[in-house]
This record gives structure tokens, sequence and C-alpha cells, in this order.
């Protein structure tokens, strides 16, 4: 770390008067961690980080090992609009490192600080991402009574959360969180803020701060705000629709003017590659249980491996190309869930981009027919598949994947299945309601 940044961030907490600094840093689940240090403590964190007990946080190391340091990212420090007046509190991003000062293997960040390397060796100096999370708001956390009945951008009373969402969107702006949209969703007290894109890295953090900002502001107004896929059994589920470009300098590398579609071979190969590999990351991109319910035809998530540019059925959607706005050619990967952990996301879909890149895979053609409305012979016959219909085909599927251990490395890849395997175990052996309901009274 230079001493210009150690030191703004010393001032920084002089000058906003900050009592305490929140370390944050990320579990191979996407679970926000995070331990408080008093501000006399900064300055030594700033120089040699601060040790804590890996041991007990999930997918991390074995009690034998577990020594690991949270080395705070200074670009990141900024003081929380919702922390005490009478004690002001910033928060710092952290890299995990073993006590060598090495990157740990199993830290996220450092997942995806590798994926953005591959990407800088084979001549992109950026990956955008422009991710847009939907989320509910409830009663309370014990079960889904909605706090609204709006509808799609609705501007009634019926949209109970508005002013949840205005202070909400204040509050991003206050941590320097650019927003671009903020709306009622199609569900039920459902609701979207979209956040103005950026490199993958500075991204993945603020979707980290977003999702917490969200919900530290539905608790201070007594509600509850959740990003689970599908809480509710009739209604839309919560996506994460991904927006994508690859960029060399200031140049996209998505873009050209003389392809009918205005798409690079660098952006036609980076899509097929997504679209090679999306049933292998999938356990990345819907990695719970409870993803797999949103997955299903009826309900605009897309199930079918596809592209398009007008189809929101289709798994990427390319939006269509308007004259002098030719940094804006990009991707949109419309499967990923909220509940994802957003390192590991960006990385899974960068890395089945580059694959697709480096060994020139072909695009196969648009898909601008609905894809709920074929039939599975007209599918079959298009040569389209499916997602993984559950979280255990998705374990099946990225047990075999070469692409995914390269992407995550043999430490994450092989905790994070054993926590998979683990779950969908879990879950497999409930006996739910709907079976009590449907069987017992006839068997």
């Amino acid at each position: 770390m230079d001493a210009t940044s150690k030191q703004n961030v010393l001032q920084e907490a002089k000058d906003n008067n900050v009592k305490f600094i929140r370390l944050w840093f990320t579990d191979i689940l996407g679970t926000l961690k995070s331990f408080a240090i008093t501000v006399d403590e900064l300055e030594d964190a700033l120089d040699g980080g601060m040790g804590f007990d890996g041991s007990s946080i999930t997918g991390y190391q074995d009690i034998e090992e577990s020594d690991m340091i949270a080395m705070p990212d200074p670009s990141t420090f900024k003081a929380i609009p919702w922390s005490p007046q009478e004690a002001p509190t910033a928060r710092m991003i952290c890299d995990v490192q073993t006590p060598d000062g090495d990157p740990y293997v199993g830290d996220p960040r450092h997942v995806l600080r590798r994926a953005l390397e591959r990407a800088r060796e084979m001549g992109f100096d950026n990956f955008f991402c422009g991710p847009e999370l939907e989320f509910f708001y409830f009663r309370n956390s014990n079960d889904t009574e909605p706090l609204d009945y709006g509808g799609y951008f609705d501007l009634t009373t019926l949209d109970a959360a508005t002013s949840l969402r205005r202070e909400t969107v204040m509050a991003l702006q206050e941590l320097g969180i650019d927003v671009e949209y903020s709306h009622h969703e199609v569900g039920i007290s459902q609701h979207e803020i979209d956040l103005r894109f950026d490199d993958a890295l500075t991204m993945a953090d603020k979707v980290q701060t977003y999702k917490t900002v969200v919900k530290e502001i539905a608790t201070k107004h007594g509600v509850y705000a959740t990003f689970m896929p599908k809480p509710l059994r009739d209604q839309n589920g919560s996506g994460m629709h991904t927006h994508q470009s690859l960029f060399s300098g200031e140049q996209n590398a998505f873009f050209d003017r003389d392809d009918q579609y205005f798409l690079s071979d660098t952006a036609k190969q980076f899509i097929a590659g997504q679209l090679r590999h999306a049933r292998e990351i999938s356990i990345i991109f819907a990695q719970f249980v409870n993803s797999y319910k949103r997955l299903v035809p009826g309900y605009e998530a897309p199930v079918y491996i596809a592209w398009s540019r007008r189809n929101r059925s289709a798994l990427v959607r390319v939006p269509l190309y308007h004259p002098g706005q030719e940094k804006a050619t990009r991707a949109e990967l419309r499967c990923p869930d909220p509940s994802a952990n957003i390192y590991l996301c960006f990385a899974a879909l960068l890395h089945a981009g580059l694959e697709g890149i480096e060994k020139g895979y072909e695009l196969p053609e648009p898909m601008e027919r609905n894809l709920y409305h074929l039939s599975h012979e007209e599918r079959e016959k298009l040569g389209i598949q499916s997602l993984p219909a559950d979280l255990g085909e998705a374990i099946l599927e990225a047990e075999n994947s070469e692409l995914l251990y390269k992407a995550l490395g043999e430490h994450v890849f092989t905790r994070l299945l054993e926590l998979k395997r683990a779950e969908f175990e879990d879950y497999r052996v409930q006996v739910t309601p709907y079976e009590i309901q449907k069987y017992l009274p006839i068997l």
C-alpha cells in the first residue's frame, strides 16, 4: 500500500470523526463477514492487516491452519450513513491473506482477481458488469406477508415501499455507489434498484454493500428485505440480470459496426462460451436449492440455453444497438439470481466467456421465438438445452467441469461441492407439506 493511500484513509477517518472501522470480507457462499476495530488500530491494520480465525468461516481453512489476515483495501474506505451519530463507523473491504502475506486461495475476492488477470493476459483491460438485483420486502423474516401489492413500475399507494427505496438510494449515493433506476418489480412486494455499471471487482464490492444497505434500511423501518430467489410460489422470483462487456483500453471489444448484429467475433465467442458452459457453472449463478424454484418456465426466468436480441425468454439477450452508443454494446445474462456469491459469479462468467474467445467457439443463430411456447420435441430438434432442473443436477454438472475447477481453484471448487452436496442431501430427505397434503389422504 502506498503512503498516499494510507494517509488519505487516516485523514478521511479523522475528518469524519470515525470511532470504529468494520472490516468486511466474504465467505465461500457469499455471506458478508465482519469484525470491528477502533480508529486507534486503523494505522496498524493498513500496514499489516488484522488477524482472525478462519476455521469458523464457511469454506475457509481447517482448524489446524486457521490463522488468516484481513488486509483492508484503502480504496474501499467509506463512512457508514446509518451508523450512530455518537460513534461514527466506516467500513473497509478486505483481501484475505495467509500469515505469510500471500493471497488466500479460499478468498472469493482473490478468485475474481485471478479471472481478471486471465482477461488482462488476453488483452482485455476491463470486464465491466452491470447487475440488476431484485428483492422482496416482507413484514418480518418469519413469513412472507407482503409489504405491498403493487405491480411492475407502479406509482400508486399500493407501492408502500417507495420511501424505503428512496432512502436506500440516498444511502447508496452517500457510499459513492451510482444508481441508475429504482422501481417496483413484477411480483407483489418485489423491488429493484439498478447500479450503474463498473469494473467487475469494484462492482462486486458494490453489490455486497448494496445488499447490506437494502437490508439495513429495511430493518430500520421495521420490515425485512430478502434476496431469496423464490420466496413466493405464485410470483416471479428475484433475478440478477447481469450486463457484461470487455474493453481493450477505451474500445469496447464487443462492438463491430459491420456485423449484422453489431457484435464483434470476440463478443460472439464470449457469448458462445457462456452458453456452452452454462450448465456446469449454474451451481455458481444459482447456488441454492431455492434458486431452481425460480428457474422454471412461466415466471420470466430463463431456462433454455439460447441467445436473442429481443426475446427475454433466452438465457443471453443482446440489447439492440443505437447509433453513437458503441460503448454500450453488451451481453445480458438473465439466469443469475441475487443469492449468488457475486465474486465467484463474475469470475465464473468471465472464465466461461474467455474460454469461448480462446477456443474460438461458434455462436449459434439467435432464437427470437418465445422458447416457453416451443414443445419439448421442437426444442430438441433445434438443439436447445435446458439449465439443470435442481441443485442435484447442477452438482453433477459441476463435478466434471474442468472450466469450473480452473475458475475457482482446487480449494474453493472442493469446498463448494462439499457444501452443496450436504445442502442437497439435507433438502432431499425432507418430507414437505405438499407431500403430506397430496399423498397422506390417498396412500
